[in-house]
């Protein structure tokens, strides 16, 4: 799902009503002006979801902000994402949406291209146009830093990046005297409903005073990375997604310094072809992807520098404050619906009597994306 921002304009909107985002350094470096967009022209960006075009009522303009963040290994950066803000509203809540999976091939799908068909000019553009300023990370590896690795399905990098994004955009704000109000709203889906979660996480541990959490809405993260490893090493069934969970795989290798060759994780010939491709094509099956050993020691739990990588990145199991609704479908063929249900146990276990979970009924992982954009607003709406 998408949503597209206004840029925020000079105009007679009431001034903002929250201080500035932090008490820490500034971290927006820059902002320019991609577009201006009539109501007329959002309302039929969306032609799959006919309730859409209604929930249109702004022009928007949308901006490239860049801004400071680090990278996973503590390193200054400068990333970006796009703003979007409606024209001629305030004040206004915030909405941080993160996108899901984008290849780096697929690079200019980046929020902050805002490119024709991406759910940011789509759905997230029409979501904005209902009324919320969009703040929109590229994340690291796309955009502005796209010289570097992107940190797939990293909590802490995608946590860190979002974070930073939404502080720039409330500085942006400030700057450009676009009102807008208190509120703190999360989406997204996929990697961007794990990314999300992450946020939604980091948000009330560090920011909970300067950037409080209002309520959030992640769809169909993989928010138990300990399970998820041990479904994906023991299916006999083929998985699709086998391509994206190498990219795991390389991530965390990098981040956690495991420094494992290929071949550790890798039968032949597939360890050669991943050397000279990271995103050379894989069997669906993960028998034939992965090796014995590494399989074995998987699921027996004996591999413990994996074991304690996917560990730091274990989102399920912690106990938010704000309201939270876990959507997913039940069906979901490439992330699985335990990912939710096992997050949403472990959550009321902890006392958390704010979080709700939506199962979408036989829905798999793309069919499920218009229902969870729909859902989410209505949960949300309600703050």
């Amino acid at each position: 799902m998408a949503l597209l921002a206004a840029p925020a304009c000079k105009s007679n909107a009431p001034e903002p009503t929250t201080a500035p985002p932090t008490a820490e350094a500034a971290v927006l470096t820059g902002s320019t002006l991609i577009g201006e967009y009539s109501t007329t022209a959002l309302a039929g960006r969306v032609p799959g979801v006919p309730l859409a075009g209604s929930l249109v009522r702004y022009p928007i303009r949308v901006y490239r902000l860049t801004y400071h963040t680090q990278t996973p290994e503590g390193a200054e950066t400068t990333a970006s994402g796009a703003v979007l803000v409606p024209v001629g509203a305030g004040p206004l809540p915030v909405l941080s949406y993160q996108h899901g999976t984008l290849e780096p091939r697929s690079e200019t799908q980046a929020p902050s291209y805002y490119a024709t068909g991406s759910d940011v000019w789509s759905v997230v553009s029409v979501l904005a146009s209902a009324g919320y300023v969009v703040s929109a990370p590229d994340y690291l590896g796309y955009g502005a830093s796209k010289a570097l690795p992107h940190p797939y399905e990293h909590a802490a990098s995608l946590a860190s990046a979002s974070a930073d994004m939404l502080r720039a955009t409330r500085e942006f704000c400030q700057q450009q005297n676009v009102g807008v109000n208190p509120k703190n709203f999360l989406l997204g889906y996929s990697e961007g409903g794990y990314a999300t979660m992450a946020l939604h996480k980091l948000l009330e541990e560090r920011y909970a005073t300067t950037l409080p959490v209002t309520a959030s809405a992640p769809g169909a993260g993989a928010y138990h990375k300990t399970a998820f490893a041990r479904y994906v090493l023991g299916a006999t069934q083929p998985l699709n997604f086998l391509s994206t969970y190498v990219w795991v795989l390389r991530t965390y290798d990098r981040i956690y310094r495991l420094n494992r060759p290929l071949s550790f994780y890798y039968q032949e010939p597939y360890a050669t072809r991943l050397q000279a491709d990271p995103f050379a094509a894989v069997p669906s099956q993960p028998n034939q992807l992965f090796t014995p050993a590494f399989r074995q020691a998987v699921l027996a739990n004996t591999d413990a520098p994996f074991a304690a990588a996917l560990a730091a990145n274990d989102l399920y199991d912690w106990r938010p404050r704000a309201p939270l609704a876990l959507f997913h479908g039940t069906a979901d063929d490439y992330v699985p619906f335990f990912n939710s249900q096992d997050a949403y146990e472990a959550m009321r276990g902890r006392g958390a009597t704010q979080v709700e979970l939506h199962p979408i009924p036989g829905g798999n992982h793309f069919s499920s994306a218009a229902a969870y954009t729909l859902g989410a607003y209505a949960f949300i709406s309600q703050y």
